[in-house]
């Protein structure tokens, strides 16, 4: 199969990731499970020849010598790819994620509504936090698409790369991407205060200066969202301040609990249905988190988070206990992403 044969057949079958790696087939992952398409095993030569037939494709500069190259395309009335190659054992190989064109209906991802309500904020730091692949681009990129639909505002984002396109609607929507576009994220969201936003987001937060610059845009009325690669509120905010030198995570807990909205974090769990389900913490900030993050004592945000359910917060083991009665997720699997597997084996009576 030519590379635009493989690209159309994994988005015909409604594939995630496309494997290309040498010593075994090409593969789909579907529905959370990495499926070989036939038994034919790629040769070192065999991924090259892929390889750089996608950069043949796209018109991109010579293919990489060492390394990793990361970077995204469309194919037209296909889909868009991010696509990552790299070399493994002295061979090329490369993962590609696919990205639909038309963002699916927030409900069918099964986001709640409390996290779209997040497009009304007017101001301050969100985070949407969880592990490679746990859907924290797709979550953003249809909380930008309600505002887009919704409010008259301009919006940048600064990504790397950009998977979701946005089409001007009631908002100017602004994409740039690491590389083509702008050189990082922290000169680009530099660049982005003098470019008139009202909301900006922030493809990841890498480092120090990537991170003061974005909350200094949250605390001077604007609405920054962002990821980090973290699991739950506590250390989401435990990482933010460890970034910086001790001398200056006092001022910088204060900052934050003053700039800080709302995080949320999510996984998606394997469901007995063959479809993965994503599971999600919700913290929304009040009064008595601002004071646990100003005061260091975010070891006590999980007890604020889990004694909070009316105002709209939850726990990630709530959220997977619910998709376990719900009947969408296997009693092994509620045990096995459970922050507290013990609890959750107790509470399901295993």
């Amino acid at each position: 199969m030519s590379i635009t044969d493989i690209l159309i057949k994994a988005t015909s079958i409604d594939a995630s990731d496309i494997f290309v790696i040498a010593g075994a087939p090409i593969s789909f992952k579907i529905g959370g499970v990495i499926e070989r398409v036939d038994n034919i095993i790629l040769k070192p030569q065999d991924t090259r020849e892929l390889i750089e037939d996608i950069y043949h494709l796209i018109g991109r500069p010579d293919i990489i010598k060492i390394g990793e190259d990361d970077f995204s395309f469309s194919l037209p009335g296909v889909a868009r790819f991010r696509c990552n190659v790299f070399y493994q054992r002295g061979s090329l190989s490369a993962v590609l994620r696919i990205v639909r064109y038309d963002l699916p209906d927030y409900k069918k991802l099964e986001i709640p509504d409390k996290v779209m309500d997040f497009a009304s904020y007017m101001k301050g730091l969100v985070l949407v936090t969880g592990s490679a692949g746990s859907g924290k681009s797709t979550t953003l990129a249809c909380i930008i698409d309600k505002i887009n639909h919704l409010y008259n505002k301009h919006i940048i984002t600064i990504e790397d790369p950009i998977e979701y396109l946005h089409r001007h609607d009631k908002s100017i929507v602004s994409q740039r991407e690491i590389e083509h576009d702008t050189e990082s994220y922290a000169k680009a969201l530099r660049a982005a205060l003098r470019e008139v936003p009202d909301v900006i987001l922030v493809g990841e937060m890498r480092d120090l200066e990537t991170i003061q610059i974005a909350m200094s845009a949250a605390e001077t009325g604007h609405l920054v969202f962002s990821t980090l690669h973290t699991m739950g509120a506590a250390d989401s905010v435990n990482r933010i301040i460890d970034v910086f030198p001790a001398s200056q995570q006092g001022q910088i807990r204060v900052q934050l609990s003053m700039t800080l909205q709302a995080i949320v974090s999510q996984q998606l769990i394997p469901g007995i249905d063959g479809n993965m389900h994503p599971a999600f913490e919700i913290m929304l900030m009040n009064n008595a988190i601002r004071t646990q993050i100003r005061d260091g004592k975010t070891h006590l945000i999980d007890n604020y988070i889990r004694n909070s359910k009316d105002t709209g917060m939850i726990t990630m083991d709530d959220s997977i206990y619910e998709l376990y009665t719900k009947g969408l997720i296997s009693e092994e699997n509620a045990i096995i992403y459970a922050t507290n597997e013990e609890l959750m084996r107790n509470r399901i009576g295993k």
